[in-house]
């Protein structure tokens, strides 16, 4: 059972992500109603978001859907797409390094930008960063697989979906997350490479490949750039 201490930092880690379980529960939506309009049943949209539970990832593996998945494919984007958790990782490492490998490993899987960046302003602050960062994660992940299923269910009596502007809903979904991630001006060439590899290689790489070939070039740049700047 928790002590009285951390009972209170996994309530205020509840509290500071309700407004984000919100919106993930409004483009959780979203993406259940295009993922079965891409052909996935209710059985692979919650197994989807149960084991992958990365919304930035699951909306490119739409894209790259087919009735006989590339799953190579889908692993290369979803690998592209969340490198930067491979340097999220290193913060968290004094937080969560003592545990044994199984209980550190369930706990990293809750982890999202959202809730490491809460995390980490608790951390800040000389607070219980690891247990608000948790609670949150547990908080998100529930919502994101509800929500995912009930938009797969309910979408199934829409029968033209961009009457209502759902074949926009993806490209609106990543400018927002992008208006999210948004750091500062460091941010721009990374972005601007990624658009312009995935650009050129639209052109001249048949298939979905142009997805992961840009995201790949820039968040190699970016993990590159932050590095450099870690570096003495």
């Amino acid at each position: 059972m928790p002590d009285q201490h951390e009972s209170a930092s996994i309530l205020n880690g509840l509290r500071l992500c309700l407004p984000v379980a919100i919106s993930v529960a409004a483009y959780g939506l979203v993406w259940g109603v295009l993922a079965g309009q891409a052909g996935m049943t209710v059985a692979e949209v919650a197994a989807m978001s149960a084991l992958v539970f990365a919304g930035a990832s699951q909306f490119v593996a739409l894209e790259l859907w087919a009735p006989i998945p590339p799953v190579w494919s889908l692993i290369a984007a979803a690998l592209a797409v969340n490198l930067r958790f491979v340097l999220m990782t290193a913060t968290l490492r004094p937080l969560f390094g003592h545990l044994p490998k199984r209980a550190a490993l369930w706990r990293m899987h809750l982890i999202a930008d959202e809730t490491w960046a809460i995390g980490m302003a608790e951390v800040a602050k000389g607070r219980d960063g690891a247990a608000a960062m948790i609670a949150g994660g547990l908080l998100l992940y529930v919502t994101w697989v509800t929500s995912t299923v009930t938009g797969r269910v309910l979408g199934t009596g829409l029968e033209d979906p961009t009457r209502w502007g759902l074949d926009f809903a993806f490209i609106a979904v990543f400018l927002a997350l992008l208006v999210s991630l948004w750091r500062g001006i460091g941010d721009l060439l990374p972005w601007l490479v990624a658009g312009g590899v995935a650009v050129a290689a639209s052109l001249v790489v048949p298939g979905k490949w142009y997805i992961i070939l840009g995201g790949l070039a820039g968040s190699l740049l970016g993990a590159w750039q932050s590095t450099r700047k870690q570096a003495p």
